[in-house]
């Protein structure tokens, strides 16, 4: 290579060089403050490391009870919401009830006030700090007291979270499902309304370490579509406090009241309608001939066979108490009922065969009576023509008086009393001369059954529906 294309290749690189060094110091110098970059300011990250000063193994210990409010060394405050998500199952023979709740509880750990970190505006990026490991903050050891069985939902993570608010306050809530026990009193069923408790209370911390207080808006909570299984529906709800004092000390402890009422349509549709249906059922049997046996015995056993059948059906739902309940009277007396008219039955066969008996005797006596008058008949003529001869020879006047009716002066009894006396002797009469007789049995059982039942329905349902719930 020669000097000159040396000497141009120096010019060329000189001249680069100079350009690039111009171009950016005007960048630097001229370009307006907008079109520089601004650097970015990842929370996360600032969230971690707020969590790092705050809850650090040198600075939180969550085995520590936080301090009262204040600062105070008085109890600890948890306020608790409890918000039900549904209801599976309320069974009456085992009494208990299944349902699944969102629990939350909020109280105030000073040791986790981080207002003082956050750097100015980012108040509004960073609200609180969430945290899905409960271990890592002080927890209230509450625990359910009428709980049977319970579980938590880990589907697909665990169904939880912490929040740590700038002022300390701290929230925890979990969704939990729950099988508790429900004293009932079925006295009243299916008329009744059971009271049933959620008691929530703490298993270790005394009420001078640790006391529960119902949030004031909204402490118990459901849903918009809420519904309840079993043919019950939710009459009342409330919340109340169930302090406990043990042999270990008092702790503190909420109270979530639950009634529910039965819906009476249900079992009208299912219990009560059927039943009386058969007993209607048994009442046709008045209406057929007595003397068609098997229709009548057939109809009698079958509708018997399904009321007893019925019965059964009820009581195995129904847990065995000690005490009489409504549906046992409803179904008693039905049962009753249907019994009675197969009992109408056999009296009425009793009747028919007693009719029988009494019908050929009375015919044999007629035959008896008609052979004594045609052996007599002769001797009956003579006498009576004999006493016609005497009484043509007496005086007019004397016939008269012969054969006229004698009224006994005794009889004479004023006009007014003329009709209670005619219905005094012909209801004596019928009571002296009353035959069990098949038919007037069927007749009379036709008015006799329904008017009983109707009266039977007035007083039982009067009785049941006026009735109050009684709380054991």
């Amino acid at each position: 290579m020669t000097g000159g294309h040396i000497l141009t290749c120096l010019i060329l690189l000189t001249t680069q060089c100079v350009y690039y060094s111009c171009s950016s110091f005007f960048d630097r110098k001229y370009k307006p403050p907008d079109w520089r970059k601004k650097e970015e300011v990842n929370y996360r990250q600032v969230e971690k490391q707020i969590l790092d000063q705050i809850m650090g193994p040198r600075v939180y210990d969550p085995r520590i009870r936080p301090a009262g409010a204040n600062g105070s060394e008085s109890a600890t405050l948890v306020f608790v919401n409890i918000f039900f998500r549904s209801f599976s199952k309320i069974d009456d023979v085992k009494m208990e009830y299944s349902f699944q709740i969102t629990l939350r509880q909020q109280w105030n750990d000073g040791r986790l006030k981080f207002h003082d970190k956050l750097q100015p505006g980012q108040q509004d990026k960073i609200r609180y700090l969430t945290m899905t490991d409960a271990s890592k903050v002080w927890m209230p050891d509450t625990f359910f007291r009428n709980e049977k069985i319970g579980a938590f939902h880990s589907i697909l993570t665990p169904n939880l979270y912490v929040r740590v608010f700038p002022n300390g306050d701290v929230l925890y809530s979990i969704r939990v499902s729950l099988i508790c026990s429900c004293n009932m009193y079925l006295a009243l069923f299916p008329m009744d309304e059971q009271t049933c408790h959620l008691n929530v209370a703490s298993y270790g911390w005394t009420k001078a370490d640790l006391e529960y207080q119902w949030k004031d808006n909204g402490a118990v909570q459901f849903p918009s579509n809420f519904s309840l299984p079993g043919g019950f529906k939710l009459a009342t709800y409330g919340s109340d406090y169930c302090d406990v004092e043990t042999a270990t000390g008092t702790y503190s402890c909420l109270k979530v009241n639950l009634t529910f009422a039965r819906e009476l349509s249900f079992y009208l549709v299912t219990i009560y309608v059927p039943c009386f249906m058969i007993v209607v059922v048994s009442w046709f049997s008045f209406w057929l001939d007595y003397k068609a046996v098997p229709a009548r015995v057939s109809l009698g056993v079958t509708t018997l066979l399904a009321m007893s059948t019925t019965m059964g059906s009820i009581q195995r739902s129904l847990p065995p108490v000690a005490y009489t309940k409504a549906i046992d009277v409803w179904t008693g007396l039905c049962t009753f009922f249907v019994f009675s008219a197969l009992l109408e039955y056999a009296l009425v066969n009793y009747a028919s065969r007693s009719d029988a008996q009494r019908a050929a005797k009375q015919k044999e006596l007629k035959e008896k009576a008609l052979e004594f008058s045609g052996f007599n008949a002769e001797r009956i003529e003579e006498n009576t023509n004999a006493s016609m001869v005497g009484f043509s020879k007496k005086d007019p006047l004397l016939r008269r008086i012969e054969g006229a009716h004698l009224i006994p002066p005794g009889s004479i009894v004023p006009a007014g009393q003329v009709k209670s006396k005619r219905i005094h002797h012909r209801l004596r009469d019928w009571a002296r001369n009353f035959q069990f007789q098949a038919k007037k049995i069927d007749v009379f059982s036709r008015v006799l059954f329904p008017s009983s039942f109707a009266l039977f329905n007035c007083m039982y349902w009067g009785y049941y529906l006026t009735r109050q719930h009684e709380r054991h």
